[in-house]
């Protein structure tokens, strides 16, 4: 589809990309994308709704895995009106206040998402390392702490992005890579010298998830050490099996992450299409295999989601007989 520019319409407006080539499959393409977004939705939803009405699951592990939801849901909603305006309608134009606000709630939920995934690693670490302190450390008041400074340094440390993006004059074309706005791909379309987001983009990720990454590799560091002193072999696998759920989230996280950057940062040679379905798995793939993975590697949210089955199926089997 050919776009045709004029002055003020560039002024105001960026233009999002679907599957470029594939504009006559769009229809056939959002099967598979509103099944991902739905499966998100219900997955996070259900799991919310097990820890809201299940007082046993009232405990700092599963409060830290309703954080995980939230951000998840919120990760999923913010790209979800873009990508499915371009597959069903070819809404390709984006006001520059809403793309900036697309991008600005985009990266700060994927930063939350990381402080989450530290704050679960260290109710790890006081469950198998100090669990005689465990509640006493890990009090509600201090849980909620923990959740709003992970809201707080996020949306501080984002804050800057779509400011500094402001004060740039776009003499480029206006045509974006993505179905959504990344920080990456809008500042390179500036006309002037993009030094300053460049390095503090930087900042902001050594800062953030590069630090995060290192206190979790730290803390599993300590929990392997801990559990490897246990002596018997039973007991380890039981305190390892508590940590299966959440290094699967850590590796749904960061190692698309890292496949992204690698992307951008050596994948210049490599098709559009590459690059295209990178940054999807990225945005995707953890909200909606972290639902997946805690409802089957965790015995009491699986033992939860059993029993509800078994009590609808026994309501409708009351109904009909």
């Amino acid at each position: 589809m050919t776009i045709l520019y004029n002055s003020s319409l560039q002024k105001d407006t960026f233009f999002l990309t679907g599957f470029q080539g594939l504009e006559a499959l769009h229809g056939w393409i959002s099967i598979p994308f509103c099944s991902i977004y739905l499966t998100v939705i219900v997955g996070n939803l259900i799991i919310l709704h097990m820890i809201r009405t299940d007082v046993t699951l009232h405990e700092p592990m599963y409060y830290f895995l309703a954080m995980l939801a939230l951000t998840d849901l919120g990760l999923c909603l913010s790209t979800m009106p873009t990508v499915l305006g371009i597959f069903w309608f070819d809404a390709r134009e984006i006001g520059i206040p809403a793309c900036f606000t697309q991008l600005f709630f985009i990266h700060t939920l994927s930063l939350v998402e990381s402080s989450v995934l530290l704050s679960m690693s260290i109710d790890r670490y006081v469950a198998i390392c100090n669990p005689l302190h465990y509640s006493t450390v890990l009090t509600p008041a201090r849980i909620v702490k923990m959740g709003l400074s992970s809201m707080l340094r996020s949306a501080l440390l984002i804050l800057p992005l779509p400011l500094l993006l402001k004060r740039f004059q776009y003499c480029r074309s206006h045509v974006l890579a993505h179905a959504y706005c990344l920080h990456l791909e809008i500042m390179k379309l500036a006309c002037s010298s993009i030094i300053v987001n460049h390095v503090y983009g930087l900042f902001v990720v050594a800062c953030t998830v590069g630090v995060d990454s290192l206190l979790i590799f730290l803390s599993y560091a300590l929990i392997l050490r801990t559990v490897l002193s246990i002596a018997s072999r039973q007991e380890r696998l039981r305190a390892l099996n508590t940590c299966a759920s959440h290094i699967c989230a850590v590796l749904l996280f960061y190692i698309p992450m890292i496949g992204l950057s690698l992307v951008h940062r050596f994948g210049e040679h490599l098709p559009h299409m590459v690059h295209l379905l990178m940054s999807y798995v990225y945005l995707l793939v953890p909200p909606l295999m972290n639902p997946i993975v805690y409802s089957m590697k965790t015995k009491q949210i699986r033992q939860r989601i059993a029993k509800k089955l078994e009590f609808i199926k026994s309501l409708r089997c009351f109904q009909h007989g």
